[in-house]
């Protein structure tokens, strides 16, 4: 886990070191035990690094790394199962001299090429320089856990860091990206599902998850995908089949992301997704002779704070907790550093009780933490999956839909609507985009009311950002590779880098992920339970009021009650008259908009 950064210049133009050393010091944060640089002969190429040391602490895995005099590398991220690659490479040959998963990646790469990709479990985001090819291997993990940003100047250089701030460090023009910023304040996305290598910077480019790019050092310069997430569904495997296979896949993935030279401890929010972590961690603590810490988020108001859940897994595991009560004071002293950290708009609170997590971490010196995220796209753990399941029922097994909606109204205590919109989304998903296609041009209500006007007509006719879906798998499989988990995976990642933390996902092994995409829908949604297969699978590790608890907060923080303190609505105020001025907000409506998403952009556009 570190910050990587790097220059590669064309027709005969050189690599000065300071550019190096400025990209890395901007980095410092996510690498505060090490720094490195390194230079080809013709200073044609220099690659920076600051280390955040997890695997062989030794000074022989520092970067960037070389291997069989052509090979160097930069690598932010871990990958997991870099003991069985390098079992498999030593038995054809190869051989190494540090305990490092980055060495191993650089072999993979020698025998593989960019087929190495196929074999890594890992989160990653790592340049290889070729000396003898001339060539720049990039590459992004299968869901973008890790960033990867470039700047791309086809006649000069080419120029890739883990964060944007190291990119404008040697000098790269900061241009602030208004298409996104009105995506943000009018469709409240803080990435484009149409264009997930777009950012809020203008030529400023995010490598797009599960791709590998290659340049060469004429600047040609090609990009690929590497991975598909199949969603062809197994009809054959049974129940007991599918839970027994998922505990095998979840127990493997957690033993895996537990290879660490430094402590580890666990996030825990009280819900079943970390719930299920930090107990099978707990399953695995004799034999890993490991002292188990949990970190979590408190709040004062009783209707957010999960703090009796927390204390039954707690009390089930003997775990070291670790408590931080969080209130609007983070809000007060923290926006600006946060938005820094971030680099890009984020649309709730909640955010910051995951920021106040990982400062708590680094003040109890632990630097691994397993984290439960992933599993509500992959396994349709929001409410709002219902719709595509219900719409996936309309359409083939009424039977069962009614049986599903009855159900799900006794959990909840509230109906399903089937009107007339419901199964026209259901009948025809793509058709049903069009009225929105036509409320753009026809855009005068209080959706949009608040904007400057020019604003909104350079815009307003951009293609619909969202999509419909009458099948749960689509559904789930665009929130997992479209739009949705990488927006919480950039959180996760600015927060706990910012404190120099490292978070690993149990929940995003790939072959977890591809064998609950293989499941019947039923086994995912079922008798008005989401994660269904989850709630199973850990029945015997969970106290049974987490596995089937209802109610889902996370870490969703008082927002509301927090915009209402008078010190944060002045700021709300000072920020709307700020966005007036930047001709974003219309003077007359800026009371419309909404409090929390004026307050992020205006500290996004003065800090960044």
């Amino acid at each position: 886990m570190c910050g990587i950064a790097g220059i590669l210049t064309f027709g005969g133009r050189v690599v000065e070191p300071t550019q190096i050393k400025l990209m890395t010091d901007s980095l410092a944060h996510r690498g505060p035990d090490g720094e490195g640089a390194w230079f080809n002969n013709s200073n044609s190429i220099g690659l920076g690094h600051r280390r955040l040391s997890i695997i062989d602490l030794h000074q022989r895995s520092a970067q960037p790394l070389h291997y069989l005099d052509r090979y160097s590398i930069v690598f932010n991220g871990e990958i997991y199962n870099y003991i069985e690659l390098k079992d498999t490479l030593k038995k054809m040959g190869y051989s190494f001299v540090t305990e490092s998963d980055t060495e191993v990646l650089l072999a993979a790469f020698d025998k593989y090429g960019h087929d190495m990709l196929q074999y890594l479990d890992g989160m990653f985001a790592f340049a290889i320089w070729d000396e003898k090819n001339r060539e720049l291997f990039c590459a992004r993990d299968r869901f973008g856990e890790k960033p990867f940003y470039f700047f791309y100047d086809k006649d000069r250089r080419f120029v890739f860091a883990s964060e944007m701030k190291a990119i404008f460090s040697i000098g790269v023009t900061k241009t602030f990206n208004r298409h996104m910023i009105y995506n943000f304040l009018v469709h409240h996305i803080e990435e484009n599902p149409l264009d997930r290598s777009e950012t809020f910077f203008d030529n400023i480019f995010s490598l797009e998850p599960a791709h590998y790019l290659t340049i060469n050092d004429t600047g040609n310069i090609n990009k690929q995908k590497y991975w598909h997430l199949n969603t062809t569904v197994n009809t054959s495997i049974t129940f007991d089949e599918a839970e027994n296979k998922f505990k095998e896949l979840f127990d493997l993935s957690i033993k895996r992301r537990l290879r660490s030279d430094v402590p580890v401890g666990s996030s825990l929010s009280g819900g079943v997704d970390s719930s299920a972590v930090v107990c099978s961690l707990h399953k695995f603590k004799e034999s890993n002779s490991f002292s188990q810490n949990t970190f979590s988020a408190r709040f004062f108001e009783s209707f957010q704070d999960e703090g009796s859940y927390m204390k039954m897994v707690i009390n089930a595991t003997s775990v070291t907790p670790h408590d931080v009560w969080v209130d609007e004071q983070v809000l007060i002293d923290d926006i600006e550093k946060i938005c820094y950290y971030q680099e890009e708009p984020f649309g709730s609170a909640s955010i910051l009780a995951q920021w106040k997590v990982m400062e708590l971490a680094k003040k109890n010196n632990v630097i691994v933490l397993l984290d439960g995220q992933g599993a509500d796209e992959t396994l349709a753990g929001y409410t709002h999956y219902f719709t595509p399941y219900f719409s996936q029922l309309y359409l083939n097994d009424r039977v069962l839909l009614m049986e599903e909606l009855k159900k799900y109204k006794e959990l909840r205590s509230e109906k399903f609507n089937l009107n007339t919109k419901f199964k026209l989304n259901a009948m025809f998903p793509e058709l049903m985009q069009v009225p929105g296609k036509l409320k753009r041009k026809l855009i005068t209500d209080s959706h949009t009311k608040f904007m400057a006007k020019d604003f909104i007509h350079a815009y307003k006719n951009q293609p619909q950002p969202f999509k419909f879906f009458n099948s749960l798998n689509d559904a789930l499989n665009y929130s997992t590779t479209g739009y949705g988990l990488d927006r919480l995976l950039r959180f996760a990642d600015r927060n706990a880098m910012a404190h120099g933390r490292e978070v690993r996902l149990p929940f995003l092994f790939h072959e977890l992920v591809e064998f609950a995409f293989s499941l019947p829908t039923t086994y995912k949604i079922h008798n008005g339970w989401t994660k269904y297969i989850l709630r199973k699978a850990m029945e015997d590790r969970l106290p049974l009021d987490i596995t089937w608890r209802v109610s889902k907060l996370g870490y969703e923080v008082p927002q509301k009650v927090w915009l209402k303190q008078v010190h944060i609505a002045d700021r709300i105020i000072n920020a709307r008259e700020f966005l007036i001025q930047e001709k974003i907000l219309d003077s007359d409506y800026a009371y419309l908009a909404d409090d929390w998403l004026c307050l992020v952009t205006a500290s996004f556009l003065r800090n960044s």
